[in-house]
């Protein structure tokens, strides 16, 4: 017998090996690309670079385990005859391979023990690719660069080993020149690892997803001299008129080096600088007049050209412009900045973070479209190609490393005893952060691997004028680690404040930065004056699924106290990936537990202003709204008073049209209105209306600011802000006539009938409910009016008012009728009273309710309806207060004065405005949610129409003295209780119906954004007190 022994893995994995981050990747450089000529250099064109791309059809192989991934593979001759093909870049669980996407948001969905992680279950792809070297690269050093690969990987060429590499969204490039063939085929090969020990930092809120994800090139420079990194500021004079162009370059060999600064049209500006180079590090500065100066108002770019013996030419758009930290504020060029800006993630709904360069570059004009002035790249450094666009289109950009580790919170949340979980939120916040933070933020055996990331960070990106602030991550506490961070980009790149929300005492920071705070706190912050430094909110009004409500009194709070400086809504883009129902093959956009992972995060990942194919959502309609660069600060129908709030320049590029319109209908009128010239940031200005000669009902006049020329991505007259000024308020309307017939009643044992000339109702004595209506002959009722207070709830409605509602009951209230009387008091006019009782089981709790129903000769029905809330154990609010019935299926025509012609609330409506709109079918009502929820509702109505061909019923509210009062109102085919029990869009269709339901309310209660920050804010809130209200109906 041989007695044999072993120990297996031999050695400690690279990718379990908290020492080894890098194996022989190139330093972290620029992103730029090198062309042989001037002329191709400046049409940064790609394909006419140094850079040839391997990006395409790869052979692929996976298997679930490192150790259980083929051996050998790299080898040149091995059989890959039986693998599959994959797209790179891609992700290879949205390509059919592994266990599929897992979501979670905060908690790790792996065991937690750092740096380790599992041997068994780290699924691994194997990739190989066959390239030759290009004509322009041969005799060039000859380099290898993966724009990003999630979440580490080794690399071979030729079976060689070339090196290593981790930290997913950060390039990394190698030296593959003497492994190369320089003239035949040559192979790559690539495994790529789910999990690394890297993975403890890249738990950020997103999809669990793993392979080579951006491109990858081959890349050409010279063999012995060239350009290895390049680092620009652009120093302005103190009056921010003149400027210094301060360039470093890192060179390896000799030659001459020019530089020379082209305008937009490629002009040069001032002298070319020549310098004969022989040291590694060259420092040039440049004195440039009176520049046209860079900001995302006024995106002014330059083109600056460097070359190295005339043969190697990099040119890289810059813009002039100083962002620095002054008078307790971010200034750029001198002048407080207001972020209204959004976080955006790399999503795309098939592709998942392999996002096309259009969908990307469609994002950006999307948001150019909705006012949005600033992006936070949440969180991670974004596809490079980003940033260009950012600094074309002008925003300011947050840039963000690739830093999260919020799982860890969940470890210490989870150890407090009972004393320590009673305390408020925010000191048992303080104290988990604490102990978190020892895992990886305050150790100093990570130490390495934090700066790393943040050295990608900027080195990859420093050239661009867009990006004016760096973020170190993202909800990963606060310790040694992040001051390491703060301390070597400061050393590197002085010209940018730093970024850090956990550092919440700004210890370290240039700025306090908070998520998701009420308005009451960052009021009392702005009111501190002890406080130097300024707040941004870098996450607020979380746009998950129908809302965020209450979005203006956040940017007027920004706009009244200088030290609140704008914040970035949370965010962009739902995470749905597309997948089709296993039953029935219908597509949906999937979430978290959609694809059989355990544990996963359901539909927190669907928390976006635009859905996951990238549409916009009414919550950005309204975002777009509330943070409008000119805005009516106070009404008149003459001189109302408006103001600038660009932060850089004046109007004289807008126009002002006029429309006047009113509720009766007629032509509208229109024309265009004057802006004072010179109108310049901050500025109040008045406009003089046009004259409305005869004010007729409910008469409007409708201002809207737009573009009088076109710019590179928006064209002439695009609006960019809106105005109403109301003129006179709407009256009562009147379809049906007096009538000198009387009404005709007659009773049986449960019902009473009462019919007028064109009208019949029947009435059951018994439930207390109106059972049909019949005009001219046409049911009006398929479902009898029943007062109602459920709503299905929304995101934003569930951890706060929603669990309330939950807890109380409130979705099984129903109403029990005690009573029913009945009288004439004349032969024109007939009552009943219905005394109801609505309540859940359970609990005691009512809402005590009295129906007074009037019925008219004319054909008119009047419901007043008097309620009560009574009880123990009554909810603090109630969703909604009105009625529900329903219409029969031919009743599809809805015409309505209020706001539209999108869905609006109470906290949620500014961005719809008050006008006449009409749909012909029920369904262009219906605003579909991924996440099904309470939609489609529209507010400050005067006035609701529903016809099925020349029938038609209108609905109006009326207060005591019989006077227009405003209502919501909702018209669709779906049950609210269908709608909270379906889980995706093509389950709730299942479920759709032919009739019309029609929610007719008093009032509603307000969204807010409660699914991660502040509910309603009390003024929209409906709180569980008594009401009346009363409907006026008429049938024609």
């Amino acid at each position: 017998m041989v007695y044999t022994s072993g120990e297996h893995p031999a050695q400690v994995p690279d990718w379990n090996n908290l020492s080894v981050l890098h194996k022989n990747t190139l330093v972290p450089r620029t992103y730029f690309h090198v062309y042989s000529s001037e002329a191709d250099a400046l049409t940064y064109d790609v394909t006419k670079s140094k850079a040839h791309s391997l990006s395409g059809t790869w052979k692929f192989q996976h298997a679930y385990s490192p150790f259980e991934a083929p051996e050998g593979f790299e080898d040149p001759s091995y059989d890959r005859s039986s693998w599959s093909d994959i797209a790179v870049p891609g992700m290879w669980q949205l390509q059919g391979f592994g266990k599929g996407p897992a979501y979670t948001n905060v908690q790790f969905h792996i065991p937690v023990d750092p740096p380790n992680v599992s041997f068994t279950e780290n699924e691994t792809g194997s990739y190989v690719k066959t390239f030759t070297i290009p004509v322009e690269l041969k005799g060039d050093q000859i380099r290898l660069r993966f724009e990003g690969v999630d979440s580490a990987f080794h690399v071979w060429v030729n079976g060689n080993e070339v090196g290593y590499s981790q930290a997913s969204r950060n390039p990394d490039e190698f030296d593959i020149t003497p492994f190369v063939n320089q003239e035949g085929d040559n192979i790559l090969a690539v495994r790529v690892y789910q999990l690394c020990d890297g993975t403890y930092i890249e738990d950020q809120d997103q999809w669990w997803l793993s392979g080579i994800f951006r491109d990858v090139f081959l890349v050409g420079f010279h063999h012995e001299s060239r350009i290895e990194h390049l680092h620009v500021q652009t120093i302005l004079d103190s009056d921010y008129v003149d400027a210094v162009l301060k360039i470093k370059l890192n060179l390896t060999g000799a030659g001459k080096v020019q530089v020379k600064l082209l305008d937009a049209q490629k002009s040069q500006v001032g002298t070319t600088f020549t310098e004969d180079a022989s040291k590694p590090n060259l420092d040039i500065s440049i004195p440039v007049k009176d520049p046209l100066k860079w900001t995302a108002e006024s995106p002014n770019l330059y083109h600056l050209v460097v070359s190295l013996n005339e043969g190697q030419y990099i040119t890289h758009r810059i813009g002039f412009r100083q962002v620095e930290m002054k008078d307790g504020l971010i200034k750029v060029n001198g002048k407080r900045i207001v972020f209204r800006g959004v976080n955006r993630h790399e999503h795309h709904p098939r592709f998942g973070r392999a996002v096309p360069y259009e969908f990307m570059k469609q994002d950006l004009l999307t948001m150019k479209r909705h006012n949005i002035n600033a992006i936070r790249t949440s969180h991670q450094p974004n596809d490079p190609r980003l940033y260009s666009l950012a600094d074309e289109m002008g925003f300011w950009v947050m840039d963000e490393a690739d830093l999260e580790c919020h799982g860890f919170e969940c470890i210490a949340d989870a150890a407090l005893d009972t004393e320590q979980r009673s305390l408020p939120f925010r000191e048992r916040q303080l104290l988990t952060r604490l102990k978190a933070a020892e895992w990886t933020t305050d150790n100093p055996e990570w130490t390495a691997a934090y700066v790393d990331r943040a050295q990608h960070l900027v080195r990859r990106d420093q050239l661009h004028p867009s990006i004016i602030c760096w973020s170190l991550g993202n909800e990963a506490f606060f310790g040694r680690n992040f001051k390491a961070m703060y301390e070597w980009i400061k050393e590197f790149d002085d010209s940018r404040p730093i970024h850090y929300e956990a550092d919440i005492h700004a210890e370290t920071m240039d700025m306090f930065s908070r998520m998701y705070p009420p308005i009451t706190e960052i009021i009392a912050f702005a009111e501190d004056k002890s406080k130097t430094k300024p707040l941004v909110l870098c996450e607020f009004i979380h746009a998950m699924g129908n809302g965020p409500g209450n979005i203006k009194e956040y940017i007027d709070t920004f706009y009244k106290y200088p030290t609140l400086q704008g914040g970035f809504a949370w965010e962009w883009a739902n995470h749905g990936l597309l997948k089709k129902d296993e039953k029935t093959g219908e597509e949906y956009y999937a979430y978290g537990g959609d694809f059989g992972e355990v544990p996963h995060d359901s539909t927190f990942v669907m928390d976006g202003l635009v859905d996951s194919k990238h549409t916009p959502s009414a919550g950005l309609i309204e975002y777009k709204k509330a943070i409008e660069p000119v805005q009516l600060l106070e009404t008149d129908t003459k001189k109302p008073k408006f103001i600038n709030r660009y932060d850089f320049i004046d109007l004289d590029h807008l126009k002002c049209q006029f429309t006047i319109v009113s509720s009766s209908g007629g032509e509208d009128k229109t024309g265009l209105i004057d802006i004072p010239s010179g109108i310049a940031p901050s500025q109040t200005f008045e406009l003089t209306l046009p004259q409305v000669p005869e004010p007729q009902d409910g008469t409007i006049i409708n201002v809207s600011f737009q573009l009088k020329d076109a710019t590179p991505y928006l064209e002439s007259g695009f609006e960019v802000a809106t105005a109403q000024i109301f003129v006179n308020p709407s009256v009562l309307r009147t379809m049906t006539s007096s009538t000198s017939q009387p009404l005709d009643i007659s009773t049986s044992r449960n019902t009473l009938k009462i019919s007028s000339e064109k009208s019949t109702w029947t009435f059951n004595k018994l439930h207390g409910t109106l059972t049909s209506w019949q005009q001219s002959g046409v049911e009006l009722i398929s479902k009898a009016p029943e007062v109602d207070f459920f709503r299905a709830p929304t995101d934003n409605d569930i951890p706060q008012d929603g669990w309330d509602w939950k807890d109380k009951h409130l979705h099984l209230a129903k109403p029990a009728t005690r009573k029913v009387s009945w009288s004439s008091p004349s032969k024109d006019e007939f009552t009943i009273v219905v005394t109801q009782r609505v309540a859940p089981p359970v609990l005691s709790w009512s809402v005590d309710c009295t129906l007074t129903y009037r019925f008219s000769s004319s054909g008119s029905l009047n419901i007043n309806v008097v309620g009560t809330p009574k009880g123990e154990n009554l909810p603090r609010t109630l969703p909604r207060i009105g009625l529900v019935l329903e219409m029969p299926k031919d009743w599809h025509s809805v015409s309505w004065f209020g706001r539209g012609p999108g869905e609006s609330y109470r906290d949620s409506k500014l961005s719809q405005p008050v006008g006449s709109y009409s749909v012909s079918a029920i369904d262009d009502l219906w605003v579909e949610y991924e996440v099904p929820q309470e939609s489609s509702n529209r507010t400050d109505t005067r006035w609701l129409e529903v016809a099925n061909g020349s029938t038609k019923l209108l609905a109006q509210f009326v207060d005591k003295e019989g006077k227009v009062r405003n209502f919501d109102w909702q018209a669709t085919h779906y049950r609210m209780k269908d709608v909270a029990e379906a889980g995706h869009p093509h389950e709730l269709r299942k479920m759709k119906r032919g009739e019309v339901v029609l929610r007719l309310d008093h009032a509603h209660h307000g969204l807010g954004s409660g699914s991660c920050g502040p509910r309603t804010l009390d003024e929209y809130s409906l709180l569980a007190e008594a009401f009346e209200f009363e409907v006026l109906l008429q049938g024609a």
